[in-house]
């Protein structure tokens, strides 16, 4: 249980994953009640890269469309703003993330096993609708996204949790190490995104297993189960898909498939799949990345890796052989335009470029790296047969760190690396310090952010506390407030919960507090806040809820508790609630009497037959 996450606080760092650019002035537009669908066209046609793969995927098999659709406010009308909202944001996200700086993380892997997800969704809801497939689609795709999150936000430490974790163990180690798990981060980055509340609620259901009912959404929920078995099936090699095919098969009895319809289901998947892997550009075709050995990382510091640029064959073959004759890495490209794509893919750690090039220079391809996130740190080095003054001052001010004329010498050349690797050198030191600081400063964010919780957590129950309980009920009003939003709350409190102490010991009732504490906790919604203010009184905060709403909320909990007994104990009366409810509009006159109304409430069913639910009255409501 975390009380304390600050994702406002990561956010504001930009150390977790966000859509940018288009996708994200998208998403604020659609947001607007008034928004219409001309306005995101327009949007859409100021990206490009947007508007082709938007118009690719309106025309596309998966979309289904029935005549060629040739014009970007076509496509948009065709599919509604919420799923060019979906498919931007999703393209921004994979776009932004499918390389990174932890290790363990397989990028690559995550992208393809989520589009597969996200196939199988659509495919599964379009087969059985509860929700739209093209808006599960994207759910699918980003459900995991608090993985990745984790792999972003602290890159070092999530590589020792991944190194350490054996399938369910991951999640005890990352709240242990973040005071979160990647779960209940994937569900705050999607409540932070729009997302309805149907998709978290049934997102945490998938997560936790726990879906026992027949609503809309558990049906959504057992779907997202299946669907990321399947996920996991496509990117399974045959000797693993051998393993995972028996659990498929009995998940698939419960959608109305046999083996036969399965397997056929599972090719249809598939191949979908891998036309969606083109269209958005995610590899269907994965291996699990390898880490470097200590061998590697040796050999790093013993040479360079090095691009050699220059449009001479004969120049090229000779300097290629003696750089790696002297222990270096050498990688050979002819021109300026084919060096700068071999930099962006490779990321070498000193460029070694003529002068006198087509179509790029060597001046031009100093100019674009420098210019550049990725080529700013990259050590440059000029071949050039000029000693003119003027000219040398240019080739500085356009970004090399030194040059050697022509004809060349291996032993001045060879000179020049050496005084580049020391640089080289420095640099990686300073990177490696500043990582480690980075890391001792998330570490310490980490351990301050676990001492939080525990300051806030209820040890018996895992709930969070009362202290917790005020202030956040303190901070859901003042929100309530400012988005003219109702608020309600719930207090709770076990009937003749003294007895079971006084008769049976405080052991059993510390076992019927854990129990009902639970049963409140699954029974409760994704959005509402359930603490423990002390002995047997529980605290529900409900936003963005009218009273009539939460004493709804409040039956379906009297009724849970009433009909799941705690099993082992022999009670001398079955474990029943009362509870009393208030709702306020606009979140006036305030927290504390909002607190005191349900109190009251609480009182009038504890005076009568108690296991009952009552509701006070609403500011505002006329109630």
């Amino acid at each position: 249980m975390n009380t304390e996450f600050n994702l406002n606080e990561l956010k504001a760092a930009d150390r977790l994953p966000s859509p940018s650019g288009t996708a994200l002035a998208i998403m604020q537009l659609v947001q607007q009640s008034d928004a219409t669908l001309q306005q995101v066209s327009r949007l859409v046609k100021v990206d490009p890269a947007l508007s082709g793969r938007i118009l690719r995927f309106a025309n596309s098999a998966a979309f289904g469309a029935r005549r060629p659709i040739a014009d970007v406010q076509t496509a948009v009308m065709m599919m509604g703003m919420q799923t060019v909202r979906n498919f931007a944001l999703s393209l921004s996200l994979i776009g932004n993330n499918s390389k990174g700086h932890c290790a363990g993380f397989d990028y690559e892997a995550y992208w393809s096993r989520s589009l597969a997800m996200s196939v199988s969704i659509a495919a599964i809801t379009a087969r059985e609708v509860t929700v739209i497939p093209a808006e599960s689609f994207t759910l699918g795709l980003l459900g995991d996204i608090g993985s990745l999150a984790l792999a972003t936000a602290w890159a070092d430490i999530y590589d020792e949790c991944l190194s350490a974790a054996k399938g369910k163990q991951l999640l005890a180690l990352e709240r242990e190490r973040f005071a979160i798990d990647h779960n209940t981060l994937s569900l705050m980055l999607l409540a932070d995104w729009g997302f309805p509340e149907i998709f978290l609620d049934a997102l945490k259901l998938s997560f936790e297993m726990k879906v026992a009912g027949l609503n809309r959404t558990d049906q959504f929920a057992r779907q997202l189960i299946f669907a990321r078995l399947i996920g996991n099936y496509c990117v399974a090699d045959e000797t693993y898909r051998a393993e995972l095919l028996p659990d498929l098969i009995a998940e698939a009895g419960l959608h109305a498939l046999d083996k036969p319809s399965l397997l056929t289901f599972i090719d249809e998947t598939i191949e979908l799949w891998h036309e969606w892997g083109k269209l958005i550009d995610v590899k269907t075709d994965v291996r699990q990345s390898v880490q470097k050995t200590a061998a590697d990382l040796e050999s790093v510091l013993n040479g360079l890796d090095l691009l050699l640029v220059d449009d001479d064959p004969m120049m090229l073959a000779r300097l290629s052989k003696q750089l790696a004759a002297a222990g270096h890495r050498v990688a050979v490209c002819r021109d300026g335009e084919s060096a700068l794509k071999h930099v962006i893919e490779h990321r070498p750690q000193l460029v070694i470029t003529d002068w006198r090039m087509k179509p790029i220079d060597g001046l031009a391809l100093c100019k674009a790296l420098r210019t550049s996130a990725f080529g700013k740190n990259i050590y440059l080095i000029m071949l050039t047969s000029t000693e003119d003054e003027d000219a040398l001052v240019e080739a500085f001010d356009a970004g090399i760190d030194d040059f050697v004329t022509k004809p060349i010498s291996l032993r001045v050349l060879l000179a020049r690396l050496r005084a580049g690797q020391r640089i080289i050198t420095l640099q990686n030191e300073l990177e490696k310090e500043s990582q480690d600081i980075q890391r001792y400063t998330a570490e310490l964010a980490a351990a301050n952010r676990r001492l939080k919780s525990m300051a806030n957590t209820d040890v018996l129950t895992n709930l969070p506390n009362r202290r917790y309980a005020l202030n956040r009920l303190e901070q859901e009003s003042a929100t309530a407030l400012r988005a003219n939003q109702p608020l309600s709350v719930l207090m709770l409190d076990l009937d003749h919960f003294k007895s079971v102490n006084d008769t049976l010991g405080h052991d059993v009732g510390d076992q019927v507090l854990i129990h009902a504490a639970n049963l409140v906790r699954v029974t409760a919604r994704t959005n509402d806040v359930v603490c423990r203010l002390g002995g047997e009184e529980f605290l529900i905060i409900a936003p963005n809820t009218d009273g009539t709403t939460a004493l709804l909320l409040a039956e379906r909990i009297r009724r849970a508790i009433e009909a799941n007994q705690p099993k082992g104990l022999v009670l001398r009366q079955p474990v029943t609630v009362s509870i009393g409810v208030a709702g306020a509009m606009r979140a006036k006159p305030g927290w504390k009497e909002l607190m005191k109304w349900a109190d009251d409430a609480l009182y009038l069913v504890k005076q009568g037959n108690r296991n009952g639910v009552q509701l006070a009255r609403e500011v505002g409501s006329g109630k």
